[in-house]
Formats: structure tokens, C-alpha cells, sequence
């Protein structure tokens, strides 16, 4: 626990915020590869959050996009981050010369190479992943399947599925437990035999185990203050989960945008945030609060 006190607030940081293991490796792989070349592109964006990507640009990583991958220096150096990447970009590097530095989170890979075996399969089932569109694991995800795996955001999603046909579902590491439990369900008592169904419970509970214990820590507190990049999927349903519980949860992205209103008539206040967020950002938005506070 991180405390501080003033003559009439108390500030406490939560333990399990911060980086996730995956994201905590990805940026130890860049600090020791630009420590030895102040040098490297990272594909996308490294974190969800803006301040701690600053401070690696600021150290020499430069953030490319895939479109930029065809037009790169023969030896260039290219961080991929935990995300993890579609078989396409590992194509497009080896063909180009491109030195890859691989952090996709073992527990993405992981899921990658369940997907994969299963896509391989004789007959190939109908492959189904619960997850956001777009966001880059699952565009990683869908790319182990020759972007035929279907992508439903919720269970609402489902009914669109072809429940004749074999099925197996698979999920971003990130979703909710109960989301996927509903989906489960869904396809469990809709599948027609001989159609099998088969799922594959994928969720980082690093991840999922956030949820709980955020709610009872936001409970304990006259005010949140959530602390993430507005980018962030897994720090808008942490956040929304703080204030399903405390209505006084208030989102931010730096110090400086944390309002002095935010801290009237209360005696404790909560620090929390995604697992794309920094300790260190977190421990600034404190020193900020107690400045307020004075």
C-alpha cells in the first residue's frame, strides 16, 4: 500500500495497478535495446497511454505503423509489442530484412498458436473470438486464421453464427469472465448436433482478477481518481467498474487534469489504473492531489 496523508485527506495508490507482466516486459525490451542504440520503431503504439510513450520517444523509440514496415532500411530494428502480430508482419520483416525484437505476451502467443492448431483442423470449424474489432491482439488473433475467424463483441453477436457447424470459440485475454461465460452459454444451447461445440477460456486472469478487486478498493474511498490513456479498452471497463460502485470516479490521463472540484468534502481518495498505466504516473497524480489539498 502507498499512502499519504495531509492535516484532512488520506491518499492511497492501489497495489495492483499498474503494467501487467506482459506490457512490463514489452518496455524492459525497449529501455535495453535503445540503452545500447538510443535507436528503435516500435508497430504501434507501445502502451495505451500517452505520457509513458512520451518518455520512450523521448529515449529514441519511434512509433511506425504497418504501412511503414514496406518502406524501412534493410537491418532496421522493430519492437512488436505485447499485443502480438498476425504471421503477415513476421512475413513482411523477413522479406524486407527487418530485425524483429518479439515482446508479444506469452499468454498472447500462447492463445496464437491454440488458434492456429485448431484453424489447421480437418474439417475446419467455424472459429469464433470474442473480442473488440480492431484492437490489435485480435487482429493478431484473426490473422492465425487467414482472416476468416469470426469477432463478436457480446453475446448479442452470437445469433449471426452458423450453429450447424462445428464450432470453437476462443477469446481476447482481455474480455470479461462474464462476458464469455454469456456467450458459452449462448452457443451451448443453440448448437445443433452432430455439431460440436468446444471453447477455449483464454482471459488473462492477471487481467480479469482486476475487476473484483478494483470495485472493492473504489468502495473503500470517498473518490477515485482512475488514472489511464484515453485509448485504453481495459482501462475504460476498469474505470466504469470503479464508478458502477463510486459515483465520485474521476478519469484521467495526466496530473494536471485533475480538477481541485474532485477533491471537495472528502477524507480519503483512491489511485487506481489500467494495466497500461505507469506506477510512476500514478505516484505524479498523487503529489498533484496533495498540492490541492494544501
Amino acid at each position: 500500500m502507498s499512502d499519504s496523508t495531509s492535516p484532512t485527506v488520506l491518499i492511497e495508490i492501489e497495489d495492483s495497478s499498474g503494467f501487467c507482466f506482459g506490457v512490463t516486459t514489452a518496455i524492459s525490451k525497449a529501455e535495453s535495446e535503445l540503452a545500447k542504440t538510443h535507436s528503435l520503431f516500435c508497430l504501434g503504439d507501445i502502451v495505451h497511454n500517452g505520457m509513458e510513450c512520451e518518455r520512450l520517444r523521448r529515449l529514441g523509440l519511434e512509433t511506425i505503423g504497418h504501412k511503414d514496415l514496406a518502406t524501412l532500411p534493410v537491418g532496421s530494428k522493430v519492437l512488436l509489442r505485447a499485443h502480438g502480430e498476425p504471421p503477415t508482419t513476421y512475413q513482411i520483416a523477413e522479406e524486407r530484412g527487418i530485425s524483429l525484437i518479439d515482446a508479444t505476451c506469452p499468454v498472447v502467443l500462447q492463445l496464437q498458436r491454440r488458434i492456429k492448431k485448431v484453424y489447421d483442423e480437418v474439417p475446419r470449424p467455424q472459429i469464433v473470438i470474442y473480442g473488440k474489432r480492431g484492437h490489435a491482439e485480435v487482429l493478431g488473433l484473426v490473422g492465425q486464421t487467414d482472416g476468416e475467424a469470426i469477432v463478436i463483441e457480446g453475446v448479442e453477436e452470437a445469433a449471426r453464427l452458423d450453429f450447424t457447424r462445428d464450432t470453437a470459440l476462443f477469446s481476447q485475454t482481455t474480455k470479461s469472465l462474464q462476458g464469455f461465460q454469456r456467450i458459452v452459454e449462448h452457443i451451448t444451447t443453440h448448437i445443433q448436433p452432430p455439431a460440436r461445440f468446444r471453447y477455449f477460456d483464454t482471459i488473462c486472469r492477471q487481467v480479469a482478477n482486476r475487476l473484483p478487486n478494483i470495485k472493492e478498493f473504489a468502495s473503500r474511498h470517498d473518490a477515485i481518481i482512475f488514472v489511464c490513456g484515453l485509448k485504453s479498452s481495459n482501462g475504460r471497463v476498469l474505470f466504469e467498474a470503479c464508478r458502477e460502485v463510486n459515483p465520485r470516479s474521476y478519469l484521467t490521463d495526466t496530473p494536471d487534469a485533475i480538477q481541485n472540484e474532485w477533491l471537495q468534502n472528502v477524507r480519503s481518495i483512491g489511485i487506481c489504473g489500467a494495466t497500461s498505466t505507469p506506477k510512476w504516473l500514478m505516484e505524479q497524480c498523487k503529489e498533484k492531489i496533495i498540492s490541492l489539498a494544501r
